[in-house]
């Protein structure tokens, strides 16, 4: 019974040892568990801080190199803008000069001509179209005032060869109007330049439709006539000098029962190109070089009329 009452006295002890014990380790694991959670946390918190900022900056360099490209484009497109510009004015500053030169050559080209030209001339421009219900004329910027006068002959100067055009029709102070030689009742007395063979050649009152050269009598060697002879003006008449080229033979038109044939003549002039002709005085003829007689009056500067395209009608008699 002692021994038994000591032995149940022995084991509370040891279970309270045992507890204590226990609780020790409890305590430092437990100690040790929540050191090794805010050390995590910490390390946790520094991580997201980095991220954010790096985040942030990533940003910030995104919207910085944007709009430095943006403004560098805007840039870019005012040079761009500026350049092309620059490249339109040069342009056309060099098309200036070439047109320039090209008037400048044309102009040597009529003066040349002007100065080895054995009648007395007045130097013109065409300044207009006037088309109506007669004939299709053109206004040049030469009137009485210049020594131009009706029915003086009008010639121009292409490709080296001196060419008719036609003839004043109706003469202003300033200004003048031309019946050109393809006109439907222009009639010019005319032959060929080899075989010698004369006609009348008439417009069809276009310059694009062939000239005809009428009334060329029949004769037994019609080979005479060849495509691309010259048509030269007779002097017939007292209108037109002669051995001006009027154009060269494009087609001989046979009739079986007629006793003359008709030529179609392509026309030595190109209308479409003429901007400058002669108006020539038959009655003075001069010497090669002689300059044109001076204008019948001056008149101030300012004070003159300018000149300027018409519509429909005739031109003022001054």
């Amino acid at each position: 019974m002692i021994g038994g009452t000591h032995s149940r006295k022995r084991r509370p002890r040891t279970n309270v040892y045992v507890f204590v014990a226990l609780s020790l380790i409890s305590f430092s694991t437990l100690f040790f568990s929540a050191r090794s959670f805010v050390t995590d946390f910490s390390n946790v918190g520094l991580s997201m801080y980095s991220g954010l900022r790096e985040s942030f900056h990533g940003l910030m360099s995104l919207v910085s190199r944007t709009v430095l490209s943006v403004w560098e484009l805007a840039k870019l497109k005012e040079e761009y803008n500026e350049l092309a510009a620059r490249i339109v004015r040069y342009e056309q500053l060099e098309r200036t000069a070439a047109d320039i030169r090209q008037e400048n050559n044309r102009l040597r080209e009529q003066l040349g001509f002007s100065q080895i030209l054995s009648y007395r001339h007045v130097a013109a421009e065409i300044i207009g179209i006037e088309p109506d219900n007669l004939f299709s004329a053109f206004v040049i910027n030469r009137g009485k005032k210049d020594g131009v006068s009706n029915n003086m002959p009008v010639i121009a100067y292409q490709n080296g060869v001196e060419t008719l055009v036609g003839k004043v029709v109706q003469a202003a102070q300033y200004e003048s109007m031309v019946m050109p030689l393809y006109d439907s009742i222009s009639y010019i007395s005319s032959r060929l330049n080899d075989s010698r063979i004369e006609g009348i050649v008439e417009g069809q009152g276009s310059h694009n439709a062939p000239l005809l050269m009428r009334f060329v009598r029949r004769r037994g060697r019609d080979e005479e006539i060849k495509i691309g002879e010259a048509v030269i003006t007779s002097g017939l008449g007292g209108v037109y000098p002669q051995g001006i080229i009027i154009g060269r033979v494009s087609r001989v038109l046979y009739q079986d029962n007629d006793t003359s044939i008709e030529i179609e003549l392509e026309s030595q002039t190109d209308f479409s190109r003429l901007e400058y002709v002669f108006v020539i005085d038959i009655k003075s003829r001069t010497s090669a070089g002689e300059p044109p007689p001076p204008a019948a009056e001056e008149v101030p500067p300012g004070q003159g009329p300018v000149p300027q395209e018409r519509g429909e009608g005739s031109l003022p008699d001054g």
